[in-house]
């Protein structure tokens, strides 16, 4: 199966890529991930890509796309794949399409602006052990710090008026994906839901997988 996850920022994709990637026995293919990989091995899109990291410049499309083509010509993704991060906007969906790549499902997951702000400024970070917490979710038993001892804080990108920000790019560049998904027929949508195990078994079966 070849799939994609869409959702805003902090709706739980990583978590259910993660679920049906080893469900399924396929990669999930994560666009940082494989931006870097491409610059350690030096291919010809991971030297282009470089030249923008180090100017400070975002990598364009035409470079992205051509390290996500070398990244599924490979082996481990002949009986499939789950894309992640990518394609970000239309005009990438469009790129996927002209490489021949005819996915199975797109899936949608649905999660409020409110609660994906409750969500990602509730969470607690460790400095010292890296342990995660969550104001309403998992509390710290020691309230404002770790178990280990040390002070907790939130991250900069979990705070309240940064998540917005991200939400408001998700919403003008990646959510038109949707409709432009919808038109081909493979958009699925999963509500996500409080429990993440009802999440994880909405989203098995807008794939088919029992």
């Amino acid at each position: 199966m070849k799939i994609i996850f869409l959702g805003a920022p902090g709706a739980g994709k990583g978590t259910q890529a993660e679920l049906v990637a080893e469900r399924l026995g396929i990669p999930t293919i994560s666009t940082g991930q494989i931006i870097r990989e491409a610059l350690k091995a030096g291919t010809e899109m991971g030297k282009k890509a470089k030249k923008f990291i180090e100017a400070g410049a975002l990598v364009p499309d035409d470079v992205v796309i051509g390290i996500v083509k070398e990244r599924l010509a490979k082996s481990d993704c002949d009986k499939g794949y789950i894309l992640d991060g990518f394609p970000r906007t239309v005009p990438q969906a469009e790129a996927l399409d002209k490489m021949g790549v005819t996915l199975d499902r797109v899936i949608s997951l649905e999660v409020s602006d409110d609660t994906i702000v409750e969500r990602m400024s509730g969470r607690r970070v460790c400095a010292a052990c890296g342990k995660t917490y969550h104001t309403l979710y998992k509390p710290s038993p020691n309230g404002e710090m770790c178990e280990c001892g040390e002070s907790l804080s939130i991250r900069p990108d979990d705070a309240p008026e940064v998540v917005k920000s991200r939400l408001e790019v998700y919403h003008s560049q990646t959510e038109p994906l949707k409709d432009f998904y919808r038109e081909r027929g493979n958009l699925y949508t999963v509500e996500g839901a409080e429990e993440l195990s009802e999440t994880s078994r909405r989203t098995l079966a807008a794939l088919g997988i029992s």
